[in-house]
Parts: C-alpha cells; structure tokens; sequence
C-alpha cells in the first residue's frame, strides 16, 4: 500500500528521472517523492551489499516515511534483532531535510545500535544523505537554496604531466597532505558537549594534550605525490594495480586511536573511515586496503600505521573537486553501550597538479551508478578479514577486548576445568547416581542461562564455514581472537575432540542442546509419553545432518554470505542469541524444534544439526575410548542402548563415537547394581557370599566350647 511509505498517498507515478524517483499523490494532489537510497547514494553496509530503505519525502522536506525492504547484513549474527533496526530507521520519520544533522561532531540524530556500528552509520547517512539530494533534484530546495559545490565554471583534471617530487614539509605546506590532530583533552571535551553521561564517566585515560590520534591523508594517485610519498617503485606499483581513471589515498596515524578500527577484522570493513564527496560516501574494504611499511618523502614521520586505500571500481568520484576523509571516534562505556562522534579532515587538490579539460568532460555517471545491482556486481560479496600484525609497541586489539572480558573468561575457564575434571574421574562421579543426577541438570541450567542467553557463547556451523573460507584467503589467528569466549570454547571442543569427539560440546557446552534437554525432562516430568524410532530408520535419519553440513560447506565455497543464511537451518540465533525475539517464521521453526523434542529427545541433534555433523567427522581420531562396556552389552541386555538419550549405542552394543554425546548416562548404568544386569549378578553373588560368611561365623561361634571357670 502507497500508505506504508508515505502517509496519505494512495498512489504513485511512475518511477523516473536521474535519480530516479516516484511522485506520491492523494487523488490528483501532489504530496512528494518517493524513492529507494541505494538508488541515489552510497549504502553499502559490512555485507558488500546495499541496505536497501524505501523514503518518502514530502513537498515539505519532511521524511515521511521510511520501510526497510532489503539488506544482507550479518547483524542477527551478533545478537541484533531487526526490530532495533527498525526503531532506529523510525528515528529519521517526521525530520525536515534541512535539520538533519549529519554524523558530524554532535553524533546521529537518532542512537545508534550498539554492536551495528557501520550498519546503523551507513543506514543513517543514506537517509540523510538521499533526502538532500532528492531534495536538489526535484527542487524541493527552492530557489537559491542548493547545496553543495557550485557547479564548476570550467572541467578540471589531473595533470599526469606534473610528476615533481617533493619533500615531507612542502607536501605539507601546499595542502598536497592534510593533517587532523586531536588531543586527549579535544576529545573528552566533544563527549561532554554530547549529554551522553554513560560516555562522560568513562573518559580517555592520560594527560589533556596527549595525542589521542595524529591522521594524515594524501590523494597518491597523483603522479606527483604518489611518488613524492612512496617512492619511484612504490609508486608504479600502484599505477599498474590502478585502473584508468581509479583513485587511491594514502592515510597514516599515531597516538592512541587506531583509524582502521576492528571491523576490517570482523568482517573486511574500515568501520572508522569513510570518504565523503557531495551526498556520496565511500567505505573501504579489505580488498581495497593494502599495508605499507614507511612513508618515503623525505622529512616524514614514522608513524605506526599506514594504509594504501583504493577507491573502488564504479563508485563516483571526482579527484579535482572537494571531498573529505570522516574519521568515527567511539567510546566503549559497557558490556554493549558506545557513544560515537565524528571529525572531518577536508581535502581540496591544490591546484597545481590540475588543468583545465582540452574539451567538456563527459558528464560523471550520476548516483544511480551506483544503484543496488551495479554495487552488489562491483563490490560483492563479505570477504573474510585480512589481519596484520600491530605495529611495534601497540597493544593489539584483540587483547583489549580480552582485557575487557576478563570475568567472563574466568568463569568459562572454571567451568571448562570442571568439566575436564568430570571426564578424567567420571567413575567416581557417575558411580553417584544421584549426585549425577544434579551435577548434570546444574551444569546444563549453567550452559544454558549464562554461557547462552548471558554471555552469548554459542557455537554455530557459520564459525566452521568462517574459518575454512580464512584458510582458503588470507588466514590469521587475530580474526578469531576478537571474541575469547568462542575462540576459548573452540580451542576446548578441538581438544576435546582429540580426547574423547564432539561429545564433550554437544554434550555439556551447547546452550541449545542444553535447552533441549531441559525441556525433554520437563515434559517427561508432566507425563509427555516418548517416542521410540526404530533403529534401522535411526540410522537412516542421522545422515541427513551430514547432508545439510555438506551443502553448507559447498555454498560457503561459492558465496560465504549465502552459506550465512542458509545456515537458519539452526535455531541458535533466534533461541539463544536472541533469546526468541525475533520475527515469527524464526520463532515458529526453532519452538517446532522444540516441541518434536518434547516427544524425541534432542531431535535437532539427532537429525539435522550441521555443526554437530562438523564435529562428529573427526570424532574416530579421538585418543582415548573411556566409556567402559561388558561383553553383555548388546546380547543379551539392551538397556543402555534403549536409555541412550541420542541412541548412539547400537543394538549389538557399540558406541557410536559420531553420535556419541558423552552424557555418561550409559556410565552410570555400567556401575548401577540396581540397574546393569552384569552389576546386579554381582550384587547379588557378593550378597550370597556375606550370607555364607555370615552364616558359617555364626555356627563356628555355636559350635566354639564354652569358657573354662577353672582358676576362680
């Protein structure tokens, strides 16, 4: 309905002109526009892929509306339901064009996400960013009122003539080099006039004028300050990898905030810089970054990070006109809570290095270029982080974030430990039935409460995919550092694996799993009559995970982000990480889950888990077989095969190691004198035998001859 963009309208025009728009109307009254963002700016978000918003902007300049109709962002993959993305874009609906502020040094006009940081960016620049430029282009803006570079009276380019090469002060001198300097006290300074109190109490640590971050940019696909700055190799280096009309950057900083950030390590996007040239943006990927060693102008400084920067193939952008390099500072003030500003360091080419056009250029592709197909075709993609060591002396990122959660870590580490503990004494343990019992349901309350819905530790087949598309690419260890819980818990069920197989994660360290169980003793508890599945279709059924893991693996191959989604086959996302909020097909499949796991315990597990397919292929090269069997087991007794919670014990008596969950319940039915008929045979003959003994003292103290009285 016309009416979910843009209130009152019942109907729009066609959709025309450059950038393309759609009229609204109320019968034949004109109200505004309509139009989608990625068609008019930039929207590119950590996927590669455009975030697609539908606008409608009235007559008035008022955003009207605002309907989120398509994105590829991995946000749900980090414990964002939808419904916050919405709320945020809502944010935007009822501001006039002209009062929205940018992302400038007073931050959002609506907050932002926590943990989406480039997405909710991204999202927010392209709303404000294609209302102007709607605005300008139908003329909303009135007479005299356009923005923006006026249009140039004459077309100017690049002089490739001019290749002089110049020393560190010059390049600094003439502007060929721009320089953006903040202090520590400039900093916390720009908190403060924000209000944001949680930011306020938290302020950067060290003395009012020391360096929170010294930045420096140069456009270096101008031959002569490509040359003045990387020298005569580094340079023609560049030009070959350039191609016509490509531009590329130099950016270097010092001090204590690092300009490239996390999120090229998360996800291959520079989350803290974006270039910004009339209502365009460009953010950089990993593919466009390359790491240089020192800068070769004679007199610079040695800074600690320096990066090549091209911009990339299809994006518009006008090496002669004005631009600016956006610097995102935030500030971390909780588990999840950040504050975020912006600072701008504008760049203008001098104009030495430039000329008039022998002959009108060709007028520059308009946004639309840049429109959802053509940037999916040109950017593709998420590729997976390329990560380079710090710089010497610099604390890398990863071990802030360790820093951070060094509680959480403690707890898990203990838990582990306690775990180790159970396998390496599990005689003692489950030869207490009882204390079992309790100890197990305890542990699995504690899996499922804090290490799941708390801690938000969950394993996913998506970690399997990450890290063999990073062995196939460009593989360093510093990408799956960034979260210690999940590379400790990784580290854990590769052990373990070793050890003993999946087991010891399917078993004990998977909040869904726990969840699973859980709720299958609960509905056995009100009566829930179980469903026994026969063995031969058992066994035909647990292939089918095998299956789902196999055609993961092939589409993570082809596209990792579609591999991404198709692995919703999981419900950890929807019932762990975000905890059922979410949209209600999700919630509709994961309660399915567990409602056929009330009548089949760990249903999910059995027969369609991918990770637990992941897990299980290695299991046979386990050291150690510990769970402990008699020659009984299988023929005749069947008990712990028709107890086995996954039925991972054959009717002949073998453990299946694939299937194997390593919940020790066949353990303590090994030891169970009531239980194991083996045990109950030798209950029975040790009963038997202190009959006899007891018997036979008794009669030798009958029999004995009474005391003598002799010698009273």
């Amino acid at each position: 309905m016309p009416s979910d963009v843009f209130p009152g309208a019942d109907r729009f025009g066609a959709v025309e002109g450059t950038p393309p728009v759609a009229a609204a109307f109320a019968g034949n009254r004109h109200l505004g526009y309509v139009y989608l963002n990625s068609d008019v700016v930039n929207s590119v978000g950590y996927s590669g892929k455009p975030i697609n918003i539908v606008i409608g902007l009235s007559d008035a300049g008022v955003i009207v509306g605002a309907k989120l109709v398509e994105h590829h962002e991995p946000i749900v993959l980090i414990g964002i339901p939808q419904s916050k993305v919405e709320h945020f874009i809502q944010g935007y609906v009822g501001l006039n064009y002209r009062d929205i502020p940018s992302v400038t040094r007073n931050g959002p006009p609506v907050d932002i996400v926590s943990g989406a940081t480039v997405s909710m960016m991204v999202i927010g620049d392209s709303i404000t960013r294609s209302a102007i430029a709607i605005a300008r282009a139908t003329g909303l803006e009135g007479p005299g009122q356009a923005g923006g570079r006026p249009a140039p009276q004459e077309t100017r380019v690049i002089d490739e003539q001019k290749s002089s090469v110049e020393d560190w002060q010059t390049l600094i001198g003439d502007g060929s080099v721009r320089r953006l300097h903040l202090t520590v006290g400039e900093i916390n300074k720009a908190f403060e006039r924000t209000g944001n109190r949680g930011a306020i109490r938290h302020p950067e640590a060290g003395d009012a004028d020391d360096t929170f971050i010294d930045l420096y940019v140069a456009l270096v696909s101008v031959p002569s300050i490509g040359r003045s700055l990387l020298g005569e190799e580094g340079w023609e280096r560049l030009r070959a990898r350039l191609e016509p009309g490509q531009q590329a950057l130099l950016i270097g900083g010092e001090g204590n905030y690092s300009f490239k950030g996390s999120g090229y390590v998360r996800g291959g996007i520079f989350d803290r810089i974006e270039l910004l040239q009339d209502e365009n943006s460009i953010r950089f990927r990993d593919r466009n970054h390359q790491r240089i060693g020192d800068i070769e102008a004679e007199g610079a400084p040695e800074l600690p990070e320096i990066g090549l920067f091209t911009v990339p193939r299809g994006m518009a952008f006008d090496p002669a006109a004005p631009w600016r390099l956006q610097l995102l500072v935030q500030r971390a003030y909780g588990a999840r809570d950040k504050a975020f500003l912006t600072f701008d360091l504008g760049y203008t080419l001098p104009g030495k290095y430039t000329r008039v056009a022998q002959r009108p250029a060709a007028i520059a592709a308009p946004p639309a270029a840049t429109s959802s197909s053509a940037l999916a075709g040109e950017i593709g993609s998420a590729q997976t982080a390329s990560v380079l060591p710090g710089a010497p002396g610099e604390e890398p990122l990863w071990q802030k974030i360790w820093r951070t959660k060094l509680i959480q870590i403690a707890v898990l580490l203990v838990a582990l430990l306690i775990l180790t503990a159970v396998f390496f004494f599990q005689d003692w343990l489950v030869r207490r039935p009882v204390f079992y019992e309790r100890f197990r349901i305890g542990f699995l309350v504690f899996t499922l409460v804090w290490l799941g819905w708390y801690a938000q530790a969950q394993l996913s087949v998506v970690n399997v995919l990450t890290f063999s598309n990073a062995l196939r690419t460009d593989f360093h260890w510093e990408y799956f550092l960034m979260d210690p819980l999940i590379f400790i818990l990784w580290f854990a069920v590769v052990a373990s694996i070793l050890f003993w197989n999946r087991g010891a994660f399917c078993g004990w360290l998977c909040p869904f799993g726990a969840l699973q169980e859980l709720t299958n003793k609960a509905g056995r508890l009100l009566g829930i009559r179980q469903i026994e599945v026969p063995f031969g279709l058992h066994q035909r059924l647990w292939a089918l995970k095998y299956i789902i893991f196999l055609v993961l693996f092939g589409l993570a191959l082809y596209d990792l982000a579609l591999a991404e989604r198709m692995s919703e086959v999981e419900p950890f996302k929807t019932a762990i990480v975000l905890r059922f909020i979410r949209s209600w097909p999700f919630v509709a499949f994961a309660v399915a889950l567990l409602v056929a796991n009330l009548f089949i315990e760990r249903f999910f597990c059995r027969y369609l888990c991918p990770l637990g397919a992941a897990l299980a292929i290695p299991a046979r090269i386990r050291m150690f077989d510990w769970l402990r069997r008699y020659r009984a087991c299988g023929n005749p007794c069947q008990r712990c095969a028709n107890e086995c919670p996954v039925q991972a014990i054959h009717p002949d008596g073998v453990i299946n190691p694939n299937e194997c969950i390593q919940c020790l319940h066949c353990q303590m039915l090994y030891h169970h004198d009531q239980k194991c008929p083996v045990m109950i045979q030798k209950r029975l003959k040790e009963e038997r035998r202190l009959v006899v003994t007891t018997s036979k003292g008794r009669a030798a103290r009958a029999e004995a001859p009474a005391p003598s009285s002799a010698g009273k």
